[in-house]
C-alpha cells in the first residue's frame, strides 16, 4: 500500500448491554435498536465504499428477531469479530473456564447465525486478562484489539458512575470499567502479546499521540455537542499527530454514534444522546470521508495481517496479571 494504513471498527454494544452495565433492570427484557443502527452505518460505509469490522455480542446472536440484521452485516461483507457472549466488562474477573466459555460460546452463536467464524476479539468495555488472551490464543485467533490506551479512563469511570443508580457492589465489579491510568501508557502501536506457549498480537484501540486522550467517533460527538468546529479541529489534530509520530490508527465506532435523541428512550444519559440523529448521521459521515482522506482504510483483520508481516515488539502479560 503506497499510504498508511487505518482499521475501522465498530462495536455492536446493543441497547441491553448499556442498560446492564449501568445497572437498569430494563436490559434483563433485551432491548435492541438493531434495526435503526445496522442500516444506518452499513449505508454510509457502503456510500464511502469503506470496509468495516464488526465485533458482535453472542447473545444477540441466540436471538431470532437479531438474526436478519447480523446476516446483513456479514452479507455486506464486513469483517465478523466476537465481542463477548454477556458483554460483561468484568470480563478479566472471570475464572479460566468461565472465560474460556464465554469466548466459545460466543464464536458459536455469532458463527450459527452470520456463517462466519471470528478470528477477532475485543473485550466488552475494553476488560483483557492474561486468560481471555490465552485462550484466543488456543482458539486460533489472528488478534485481540481489547486495549485502550488512554489516561482519562477513570474520569470516564466517575462520570459515569455519577449517573447509573449502581450498587456498591455493582461498582466494585466495574471498577476497570474504560480503564486505569496506568493503560494509558501502553503502546499506541501494534504489538504482540508474549504469551506461555504462543504469541497474539493487539492492536490498541488509537488514542492521541503525545496526550493520549480519545478521538473516537463517540468521543468527538461529545465535543462536537459544545462546539463541531472545535470536533472536527481536533480530529484533524489527532490525524496530523499520528501521522507525525507514525501511527497506524485503529479508529472505533459504537451504535449510538448513528442514533439521536428520542429515538431510543431509557438512552439519553449517554453522552452526545442530546444531539439529534440528523446532526450525528452527517458528522459521522464527515469524520469517515476525512479519515479515508488520509489513510488507506482496512479491517481489523487486515490491519492484523499487515503488522504481522513486520518485526512487532513484545509484551509481558506480567502486567496484566498484576492489575487483575
Amino acid at each position: 500500500m503506497t499510504r498508511p494504513i487505518a482499521s475501522l471498527s465498530l462495536d455492536l454494544d446493543n441497547a441491553w448491554s448499556y442498560l446492564k452495565t449501568r445497572g437498569d433492570t430494563a436490559w434483563e427484557t433485551m432491548p435492541s435498536y438493531f434495526g435503526i443502527v445496522v442500516p444506518r452505518f452499513l449505508a454510509i460505509n457502503r456510500d464511502l465504499g469503506l470496509p468495516l469490522t464488526v465485533f458482535i455480542v453472542g447473545a444477540d446472536a441466540e436471538i431470532p428477531h437479531n438474526i436478519p440484521w447480523l446476516k446483513d452485516i456479514a452479507a455486506s461483507g464486513c469483517e465478523i469479530g466476537n465481542h463477548s457472549f454477556h458483554h460483561e466488562p468484568w470480563l478479566h474477573l472471570y475464572s479460566r473456564d468461565e472465560t474460556e466459555t464465554e469466548i466459545a460460546r460466543a464464536e458459536d452463536a455469532i458463527h450459527a447465525a452470520t456463517g462466519v467464524r471470528p478470528r477477532g476479539f475485543r473485550g466488552p468495555g475494553f476488560s483483557v486478562s492474561e486468560q481471555v488472551l490465552e485462550t484466543l490464543a488456543a482458539r486460533g485467533y489472528g488478534y485481540d484489539a481489547s486495549t485502550f490506551p488512554t489516561v482519562i479512563g477513570p474520569l470516564a469511570r466517575l462520570y459515569y458512575f455519577m449517573k447509573a443508580p449502581l450498587s456498591s457492589a455493582e461498582r466494585k465489579t466495574r471498577n476497570r470499567l474504560f480503564g486505569r491510568i496506568s493503560d494509558g501508557f501502553r503502546s499506541l502501536k501494534p504489538y504482540r502479546w508474549a504469551l506461555r506457549t504462543s504469541e497474539l498480537v493487539e492492536i490498541p484501540v488509537t488514542t492521541m499521540p503525545l496526550t493520549r486522550t480519545p478521538f473516537h467517533l463517540s468521543y468527538l460527538h461529545y465535543l462536537a455537542g459544545y462546539s463541531e468546529t472545535l470536533a472536527k479541529a481536533y480530529f484533524r489534530m489527532a490525524i496530523a499527530l499520528c501521522k507525525w509520530r507514525g501511527v497506524e490508527p485503529s479508529f472505533l465506532l459504537h451504535p449510538l454514534d448513528y442514533m439521536g435523541k428520542g429515538e431510543f428512550p431509557g438512552l439519553d444519559f449517554f453522552p452526545a444522546m442530546n444531539q439529534t440523529a440528523e446532526k450525528k448521521l452527517a458528522f459521522a459521515r464527515w469524520a469517515l470521508a476525512t479519515l479515508s482522506k488520509h489513510f488507506e482504510v482496512v479491517t481489523m483483520q487486515q490491519h492484523a495481517n499487515l503488522v504481522s508481516a513486520t518485526q512487532l515488539p513484545a509484551a509481558d502479560v506480567g502486567s496484566l496479571r498484576q492489575a487483575a
